[in-house]
């Protein structure tokens, strides 16, 4: 579903913040994606939200060639893409609610179908109490659980989460990772960036681990024996 070739990327005329990236993403796989601050987790995870283009090899999404895609086949690619961003990025005018039912007001959903869907998937991440209230009422947790819900109402083929864990507590970052791997059983793929090794511990789930722009065999910071 997704494949990464000799991939390389760089902002603007600067160096490449990414350099020689290839790896495989089946349909309906988790990874973990880790490594030191710097190392280009964000910017690997924006070439895989469609965000930017790469300066050279071959990213395979949905079985498109990326960087020979149309522009105007892009949207239609991005809808298939769930994305949790650290900073949550909530519309803070809007309830719980109205930014998880955002994204389906713009594909022009019913209101009574949205209703539904919307309803559902917020007593799912534990948040059927708080529809109303508006993110400045609530907590960190409670707010993560809501850029989720908002991720995820779509049912994006594949998830990609930005240090979501990043401003929270061990046990709360625990269960929203718990969230995404009950979404992954559904037939999701996820994508977790996060630089939390105790956190990727818990899993049992393949990591890719970033270092100095480059994917390494073993985790940044360690020896081989």
């Amino acid at each position: 579903m997704v494949r990464f070739q000799s991939v390389g990327m760089r902002y603007g005329l600067g160096p490449e913040i990414l350099r020689d990236i290839s790896f495989h993403l089946p349909p309906g796989s988790f990874r973990f994606l880790s490594g030191p601050s710097g190392a280009g987790k964000s910017s690997l995870l924006r070439l895989m939200y469609l965000a930017h283009r790469p300066s050279r090899g071959l990213i395979s999404l949905f079985g498109h060639d990326i960087a020979t895609a149309k522009r105007n086949e892009l949207p239609a690619l991005r809808r298939r893409i769930g994305v949790v961003f650290q900073d949550f990025r909530l519309l803070d005018h809007l309830t719980a609610k109205e930014n998880v039912a955002l994204p389906l007001q713009i594909m022009g959903i019913g209101d009574e179908q949205l209703h539904q869907h919307v309803t559902e998937l917020l007593n799912w991440v534990g948040l059927g109490d708080r529809m109303n209230a508006k993110p400045a009422t609530l907590s960190g947790g409670e707010k993560q659980r809501v850029a989720i819900a908002r991720a995820v109402i779509t049912r994006p083929k594949l998830l990609v989460a930005d240090e979501p864990t990043g401003n929270l507590d061990f046990d709360l970052g625990l269960r929203l990772v718990q969230l995404f791997v009950e979404l992954n059983k559904l037939g999701t793929s996820v994508v977790v960036a996060t630089h939390n090794r105790r956190l990727i511990d818990r899993f049992d789930f393949p990591v890719l681990w970033l270092a100095d722009g480059e994917l390494v065999s073993q985790p940044p910071g360690t020896t081989a024996a």
